[in-house]
């Protein structure tokens, strides 16, 4: 099964799997599932996942009668949700696109290029802010993850990368399902993030292959208003750390962190650096982008350290390495594992 892009290319065939459940969101949404139709590499089916919201369900059917409009079946969140799309999914390469997102015209057909190689696992691609309201001005750039979009330092050629982002992530369906998915107690609930993509990155690869970051296969994510505070960036940094702590518990500080430690060395004090010369060219906001910078990192590194020494966000799965989950989490360590979900999955079909 193939789909033949505009220019004549054949390329696997695909499947996007869209997640929603804000009623909110209803326009953003709109806006995603039509830019999925003007692809250049047609689609072979949109999913569109709701989340426990019956209401945007019965919406959602309505108005969506080209897409398959389906429930999460799994547990509330985007992990459930994404799981239960791929569930229903017919293509050999699932691509993933959030509900407050729009797709480049490019997209699919930048990241499918890549999948004739057998080593690539998944492809992932660059996401570009869509503000509400103008970018604070002291908010920097390298801290573009904070609110969901590619920050500052990130490569701008297609190369191999440690993760990509579930908001911009195309992966075969094979390798998805061979994982177990998205671990469905541990991701995005609500506004409360943790990094599953990169701890599905990380089992995904293993000794299967690797991840490309393609940039060209661009999405632009719409960042609302109250996503502009100082309050919000230093909300989620704190938030990020403790998610970061509890991917370390999971698959090991040493894998978890590596992208993290050359970001801290590299591309944090270049940042540092160019807010300071912005200041002494007369941008006064330089010197306060500078200093959110080193905000940001240590709310970060408090978060860090508050969910790897009280267990705070620690999700309580059998995965913890047996003994050391129980002795953690006083938990059963058989919860939520990834054989589960895939049970779930396989259930599910």
């Amino acid at each position: 099964m193939s789909t033949v892009a505009m220019n004549g290319t054949r390329l696997p065939a695909v499947s996007v799997v869209i997640a929603a459940f804000a009623d909110e969101r209803w326009s953003q949404l709109c806006d995603a599932i039509e830019s999925v139709r003007e692809q250049t590499a047609p689609a072979l089916e949109t999913v569109v996942v709701i989340d426990h919201n019956p209401a945007l369900l019965a919406r959602a059917r309505h108005e969506f009668t080209d897409c398959t409009v389906i429930a999460n079946a799994g547990a509330r969140g985007a992990s459930g949700a994404r799981n239960t799309g791929v569930a229903s999914c017919q293509g050999e390469i699932i691509a993933f696109l959030d509900d407050d997102a729009r797709s480049s015209v490019h997209w699919l057909a930048a990241l499918l290029s890549h999948f004739s190689r057998d080593d690539i696992v998944g492809v992932g691609g660059r996401i570009d802010p869509l503000w509400a309201v103008s970018r604070p001005r002291w908010f920097p750039v390298e801290f573009g993850w904070a609110v969901g979009f590619s920050y500052q330092g990130m490569p701008e050629r297609a190369q191999p990368v440690r993760n990509v982002w579930s908001g911009n992530m195309a992966i075969r369906s094979s390798v998805f399902e061979s994982v177990g998915g998205f671990r469905e107690d541990f991701g995005k609930v609500g506004d409360v993030a943790r990094p599953e993509d990169t701890d599905l990155c990380l089992r995904a690869a293993g000794d299967r292959g690797i991840w490309i970051y393609e940039p060209t296969g661009s999405v632009g994510h719409w960042i609302p208003r109250q996503r502009t505070t100082f309050r919000y960036f230093t909300r989620r940094c704190f938030h990020e750390g403790q998610g970061k702590a509890a991917l370390a518990a999971l698959d090991g500080a040493r894998s978890s962190t590596a992208a993290e430690r050359s970001y801290t060395y590299q591309i944090l004090p270049q940042g540092v650096l160019r807010g300071l010369h912005d200041a002494a060219r007369g941008d006064a906001w330089g010197a306060a982008r500078a200093a959110a910078i080193a905000v940001g990192f240590f709310t970060t590194a408090v978060g860090f350290a508050a969910g790897w020494l009280t267990g705070i966000g620690l999700p309580l799965l059998g995965t913890l390495h047996g003994r050391q989950a129980r002795a953690i989490e006083h938990a059963d360590a058989d919860a939520a594992k990834p054989a589960a979900i895939a049970s779930t999955v396989a259930r599910v079909r």
